[in-house]
């Protein structure tokens, strides 16, 4: 009698997205999209690929510069995509239309990093390979191998960014760049949050007036991260959990949180602007909320005056100069 061979259990159903079944094998069930970097003919934005190890790479944004501009230095921001650690990629058409227009608007160099994604790839990769792409950049101060770098960038205005989980990596960053020192002593000047991706096991009010989103959201963590001992209130996804550091160790100067109205994470933001400044951090933070907006909207509607309105907000904060220093 010929045998029949089970097919491993479901342990892990995120569909319409993906399945991580028991043998630790992942079925993506969406075909990706992917936009080559080039001139964008809107913007005049130019954009590259480039490799930073044999784990990482990285998309790399010029603004369009007049002879004049080509001549001064740029802030320079190193960003970090969403997608719940397990979606999107630097060339997700979406996200590279985003930061055309976010490079246009702020006449910023940008290094958009394209860290390991999970359930492959669980956490800390993502953290460890947007770190390792960080540290790169830095290295480039003085006399480093890539030239947009090199050329155009004022190495002491120098940003962290992201949205989602993307927001979530950019924190944990500059948590760690407050015990480690980047190459050549390079300082973050600033950091931007857009819908950061932070969760923990008491639900909040925003979370309970999503419930569906909320309940896809409790098992995202431990999906991503199977290692973490303390689920949804890791310090790493829970920045104000009990056993969080102090965000007094956030090594950056100034900070600007967005968040939208109707997204399940909007009172997350809230609880870490507000704890953040009463922690005793010595930086400047700033929150902007857009009304009858939900996560993401930038992406799903670029076009639509919230999301123009939110690119030009975070423009204006990079922009922005201010004498507050900070010695980490």
């Amino acid at each position: 009698m010929a045998s029949t061979r089970l097919s491993p259990a479901v342990v892990h159903d995120f569909s319409p997205y993906f399945r991580v079944y028991q043998d630790g094998s992942v079925e993506r069930l969406v075909t990706e999209e992917h936009t080559p970097a080039s001139i964008d003919p809107h913007t005049g934005v130019t954009s590259k690929d480039i490799s930073i190890s044999t784990d990482v790479s990285a998309r790399l944004y010029l603004p369009k510069l007049a002879a004049a501009e080509a001549r001064h230095k740029l802030p320079l921001v190193v960003y970090f995509r969403g997608g719940a650690f397990c979606m999107m990629s630097s060339s997700s058409p979406t996200l590279h239309a985003h930061l055309n227009s976010l490079v246009a608007e702020a006449n910023v160099v940008l290094v958009s990093v394209d860290y390991r994604r999970a359930p492959e790839h669980c956490i800390p990769v993502a953290y460890d390979d947007s770190w390792a792409a960080l540290e790169w950049a830095a290295s480039n101060l003085g006399a480093g191998a890539e030239p947009w770098l090199v050329d155009h960038v004022d190495f002491d205005r120098v940003f962290l960014a992201g949205d989602s989980a993307g927001g979530n990596i950019a924190h944990n960053l500059a948590m760690r760049a407050g015990e480690r020192e980047l190459p050549h002593g390079v300082k973050l000047s600033g950091m931007v949050l857009v819908d950061p991706y932070f969760w923990g096991s008491k639900p909040t009010a925003s979370e309970e007036a999503n419930p569906e989103m909320t309940a896809r959201l409790d098992r995202l963590w431990p999906m991503v991260c199977p290692s973490s001992a303390s689920g949804n209130d890791d310090p790493r996804v829970n920045p104000v959990a009990p056993s969080a550091p102090s965000l007094a160790g956030l090594a950056c100067a100034r900070l600007l949180v967005c968040a939208a109205e109707k997204d399940a994470m909007r009172d997350r933001a809230r609880i870490y602007h507000e704890a953040l400044r009463s922690s005793g951090w010595r930086g400047e933070v700033e929150m902007y909320e857009t009304a009858g907006e939900d996560h993401g909207f930038h992406f799903s509607h670029p076009n639509g005056e919230n999301a123009k309105l939110l690119v030009k907000r975070i423009a204006t904060f990079l922009c922005s100069t201010s004498k507050l220093t900070m010695d980490m």
